[in-house]
C-alpha cells in the first residue's frame, strides 16, 4: 500500500489514475471520489477530453514518462489506463503502440533534455515506494479463443499489435511483481459499454458498436455496418460479452483490496454471456425508438464468431458480482449519455 499507511478503498487513500481523462480512467477515477479517495489524474489528453476527469479529482496534463513528476511515497497505488486503444490503427502504426503502451509502462528510466528526470511508470512508482498497481488490460491478449468461455488459463495469442502490446506490459507487471514484490492485479475487459453519471464514452474515431449504433439513432450517421452475417450463430451476427463501466470500476476498487505483495493476479471481466450484434441492433431500437437501418459488409478479418469470458476468478478473488448485466440497463444509460451530449 504506497508508504503502507494508507486506508485503502475504505476511504482517505490517494490514488494516481493514469489516463482518468478517458472513458473507463474517468468512471473509476469517479468511483474513487465517491468513495472518499483523493484522486490525481495523470493524462496528456492525446485521446482523453478534460472534461473526462471528474470534478473533484486533482489533474495533471502530462504523460506516463513523466509519472515520476507527480508520484511520492504518500500514494497508496496506481490505477493504469493509459493507452492507445485503436486495433486497426494499431495494424498500421504497431510503432505507436509499442512506445506508447510498452515504453510508457516498463520498468527503465532515463534522463531527458529537459530539467525532469523521467521515467515510465513501474520505474517511477518503484522508486517513489508506491507498491500497488490494477493494470488496465485487455482480452485481446487471448486472440481467437480455442475454448468459450474463456478462463485466465487460455493460451495468450494476440492478433494484433494492441492485444501484442498489452500483453507485453502484463509480462512486465509479473516480473515486477516477482523482483520486486509489486503488488499487482490485471482486469482484462471484454466489451465495456454503458455510462456513469456525465461520463460516456466520447472516442474519435468511434469503433464501438453502441455507440456506433446510437449515431445512427441522432441522425450523425445513415445506418449500422453488421460485418458478415453467416457466422455460426443462432442469427449469423458475431457474439461479443457486454459488460456496464459501472459494473467495471466497482471491480478496480475490490482489486486495489485483494492485490497481495509479490503476486500478479489476472481476472477476466464480462458477464458470462454474449449478445449477438442484431441482439444489440434490436435493444438500441426498443430503448431510441428508432428504427435502425442496417447493412451488411463483408466480415472484417480477425473477428471471433463468439467471445465471452469466463469471469470465475473474478468472483472468487475479488468478490466481484456484475450488477447491471441486462443489456437493456447498458445501452439505456449509453443512450441517456448520448442525448446529454448530443
Amino acid at each position: 500500500m504506497g508508504a503502507g499507511e494508507g486506508t485503502g478503498v475504505d476511504g482517505g487513500g490517494t490514488y494516481l489514475v493514469t489516463g482518468g481523462a478517458g472513458y473507463i480512467g474517468g468512471v473509476v477515477a469517479q468511483h474513487l471520489l465517491e468513495a472518499g479517495h483523493r484522486v490525481v489524474v495523470l493524462d496528456d489528453l492525446s485521446t482523453g477530453v478534460r472534461e473526462g476527469a471528474p470534478e473533484g479529482a486533482e489533474f495533471v496534463e502530462a504523460g506516463l514518462h513523466e509519472a515520476g513528476r507527480v508520484l511520492d511515497p504518500s500514494f497508496d497505488a496506481v490505477l493504469h489506463f493509459a493507452a492507445s486503444s485503436q486495433v486497426g490503427e494499431s495494424v498500421v502504426k504497431p510503432e505507436k503502440y509499442w512506445r506508447n503502451n510498452v515504453g510508457g509502462s516498463m520498468a527503465v528510466s532515463y534522463t531527458h533534455l529537459d530539467v525532469y528526470k523521467r521515467q515510465a511508470l513501474l520505474s517511477a512508482m518503484r522508486e517513489a515506494g508506491v507498491r500497488r498497481l490494477v493494470f488496465s488490460s485487455t482480452a485481446a491478449t487471448y486472440g481467437e479463443p480455442a475454448t468459450v468461455p474463456i478462463p485466465e488459463t487460455a493460451p495468450t495469442a494476440p492478433t494484433n499489435p494492441y492485444g501484442a502490446s498489452k500483453l507485453a506490459v502484463d509480462h512486465m507487471i509479473t516480473g515486477e511483481a516477482n523482483a520486486h514484490g509489486l503488488a499487482a492485479v490485471s482486469l482484462r475487459y471484454f466489451n465495456v459499454a454503458g455510462a456513469y453519471g456525465d461520463h460516456g464514452e466520447r472516442h474519435d474515431p468511434e469503433s464501438h458498436l453502441i455507440p456506433l449504433i446510437l449515431q445512427v439513432a441522432l441522425g450523425r450517421r445513415g445506418h449500422i455496418s453488421v460485418y458478415g452475417d453467416d457466422y455460426p450463430t443462432p442469427d449469423g451476427t458475431c457474439v461479443r460479452d457486454y459488460i456496464h463501466v459501472a459494473d467495471l470500476a466497482e471491480a478496480h476498487l475490490l482489486a486495489l483490496k485483494a492485490a497481495a505483495p509479490g503476486e500478479h493476479l489476472i481476472c477476466n471481466l464480462g458477464n458470462g454471456n454474449g449478445f449477438s450484434v442484431r441482439q444489440v441492433i434490436d435493444t438500441v431500437r426498443r430503448v431510441t425508438g428508432h428504427p435502425i437501418p442496417e447493412e451488411v459488409a463483408a466480415r472484417r478479418g480477425g473477428d471471433p464468431a463468439v467471445l465471452v469470458a469466463s469471469a470465475a476468478t473474478a468472483r472468487d478473488r475479488l468478490g466481484w458480482r456484475p450488477r447491471r448485466a441486462d443489456l437493456t440497463t447498458i445501452v439505456s444509460d449509453a443512450w441517456a449519455f448520448a442525448r446529454a451530449h448530443a
